[in-house]
């Protein structure tokens, strides 16, 4: 199948794919309907390991259906919890972090994640990052706090040290304004 430019999230996904090994421990810190949390669990194999967070309890049981019906609950802890407690739930050494910013796709809209909450999970993430270790986060600017979220986000990663990390900012030029945005950042080896 050829290569093809797609997305925000298909670009965050191909960059796990090469990041991500079994046995690794890794984090989706937004499991929405458990997309993320699924794929994560096959990359890690049985020796790794996934937390997943999400503070609405219909995101939590949707992504726990997909995980038993794939045979992968064993691997996965499903935290009912705001990725802004990340530091508290998760051991230090995680292989990469996953957000995909927004709401629950299919569900409330008026229940997003907020800026607050995203800029400690954010720095919480680069905090048990391992070496080489990646964070992705796709942002989404079409709603006020997703402008806020993207706003927040350049600023902040934009601030971190060049001999701590390496950061990219993936923009759809010709895609118009509220596109999604994708940023990975790599903890320098």
């Amino acid at each position: 199948m050829p290569y093809e430019l797609k997305s925000a999230r298909y670009l965050a996904r191909d960059i796990l794919l090469r990041a991500v090994r079994p046995g690794d421990t890794v984090v989706d810190a937004t499991m929405g309907n458990g997309h993320d949390t699924l794929f994560l669990a096959g990359q890690v194999g049985p020796e790794g390991h996934v937390y997943a967070f999400d503070i609405q309890a219909d995101a939590v049981e949707s992504t726990r259906k997909l995980l038993a019906e794939q045979n992968l609950s064993d691997r996965v802890t499903l935290l009912c919890r705001s990725h802004a407690e990340l530091v508290e739930a998760v051991p230090a050494g995680v292989a990469a972090v996953v957000f995909n910013l927004g709401w629950l796709p299919g569900g409330d809209h008026s229940i997003t994640t907020l800026c607050a909450s995203t800029e400690k999970a954010v720095s919480a993430a680069l905090e048990i990052l391992k070496p080489g270790g990646v964070v992705t986060v796709c942002a989404y600017p079409g709603h006020a706090e997703g402008t806020r979220e993207l706003e927040m986000l350049t600023d902040r990663l934009a601030s971190l040290s060049n001999r701590e990390y390496n950061v990219l900012r993936h923009t759809f030029l010709n895609a118009g304004p509220g596109a999604p945005e994708c940023f990975v950042i790599q903890k320098n080896f």
